[in-house]
């Protein structure tokens, strides 16, 4: 009988502890569970609490050239009209002046150019206000043409322009653009010049891997100090005019100022054709702040002209004739949003094919091309420039379609 009673209060007690951890148990998923539940949410909440503060509209064109003639029509806001609205339609509208400003000489076409301020003044007219001013023509005048070009933008009011420096042998120079709430680095280099007069006056790094990497280590300083929404980096490529082909040495290198030095938009130009466009990711963005880490970055690899007379006898029965490509042009436009956690979405691209027109009395104007320009075209009786101009298009199509 003691016996039973023993057993009875021992089964008693084992299933007391059995039920109180179970209970424990239960009360401790129950617990992690919540947790979990209020992680996510406040996850949730967080990713709900990052909003727009401010955006800005951009827009990048490619060369502006004069060869004479351009300059032959005194009446240059002819050139613009037909896209002014949407040069005009960016916050920041970016072009690459490929010739010094000097008007105290002659205006000079190619080999080594000029043109005067009014020439420019026509572009400002149309929208744009800010310019790259290192090609390899930046010293086709010497020094005075670089002085006089420095002075002419540094004088410009609402402009701002990048690539020249003060003094000999100056630091890499930049413009620090605020607009709309949001702080814009903007940076002008060429990996070429035609001559190596002056060249301590611009803002010049060859190709090679020596001074890339002196670049690079100057673009990573200039970044982390100016404490900058945007990076936007102008590079005058040194490669082979004419070829559509991105090279593999510009990919690679390109990816790499991304990475290291922090660039938001690489804005390159040089072979006078368009090539095609990209957005890369930048994983290695900003990793102290997690919510950056996937920033991504925006690559134009040649916009080509968008104004010049290199195609001055249009090949109408061969339009895929290769010197025919410096006919054709591309404006891009596209949307900066800084968010309220600090990190800029690029978005919303929109690629613009434009062409140059030779007008019946001669003169080199900007056209849209698109369907509805070729039409008035075909419509007037204009058949040979309607058929070539149809062929054109498919032909840069095809370019920025293909990633080469």
């Amino acid at each position: 009988m003691q016996e039973n009673k023993k057993f009875f209060f021992l089964s008693l007690f084992l299933s007391v502890m059995l039920a109180s951890c179970g209970t424990t148990k239960i009360a401790e998923e129950s617990g992690s569970e919540k947790n979990g539940q209020n992680q996510k949410t406040q996850e949730v909440s967080a990713k709900e609490s990052v909003i727009p503060v401010s955006s800005l509209s951009l827009v990048f064109a490619g060369d502006v050239m004069a060869h004479s003639p351009n300059f032959k029509f005194t009446d240059f806001d002819r050139i613009w009209r037909d896209i002014t609205p949407l040069v005009s339609s960016g916050d920041l509208s970016f072009a690459n002046i490929e010739a010094p400003v000097a008007d105290s000489l002659p205006w000079a076409t190619y080999p080594q150019f000029n043109m005067h301020s009014e020439y420019v003044e026509a572009a400002i007219k149309a929208g744009f206000n800010v310019f790259s001013l290192t090609n390899n023509h930046t010293n086709d005048q010497s020094l005075a043409g670089i002085k006089a070009t420095k002075k002419y933008f540094d004088n410009r009011p609402g402009i701002w322009a990048s690539g020249l420096k003060e003094k000999k042998d100056g630091p890499l120079t930049y413009k620090i653009i605020e607009k709309n709430g949001m702080k814009v680095l903007f940076v002008s280099i060429t990996e070429l010049l035609n001559s190596g007069d002056s060249s301590s006056y611009i803002d010049y790094y060859p190709s090679g891997e020596k001074k890339r990497n002196i670049l690079s280590g100057e673009l990573k300083k200039l970044q982390e100090k100016a404490g900058c929404d945007l990076f936007i980096l102008s590079v005058h490529t040194d490669e082979p005019e004419y070829i559509i082909k991105v090279t593999e040495n510009h990919k690679k290198f390109f990816r790499r100022l991304i990475e290291e030095c922090r660039v938001d938009i690489i804005w390159a130009n040089h072979p006078h054709v368009v090539k095609f466009f990209e957005e890369v990711q930048a994983s290695s963005f900003y990793t102290e702040k997690a919510a950056q880490k996937n920033r991504k970055a925006f690559i134009m690899y040649a916009n080509g002209n968008t104004i010049s007379a290199q195609r001055t006898n249009p090949k109408f029965t061969a339009p895929e004739t290769q010197r025919d490509y410096t006919g054709e042009g591309l404006i891009v436009r596209l949307k900066a949003t800084k968010m309220s956690d600090g990190s800029v979405i690029l978005s919303d691209y929109e690629p613009h094919i434009i062409t140059t027109y030779i007008t019946p009395k001669g003169q080199y104007v900007i056209k849209m091309l698109n369907d509805e320009f070729i039409k008035t075209l075909d419509r007037a009786e204009v058949v040979n420039w309607a058929k070539y101009l149809s062929e054109r298009k498919k032909l840069i199509e095809k370019v920025l379609s293909e990633k080469k």
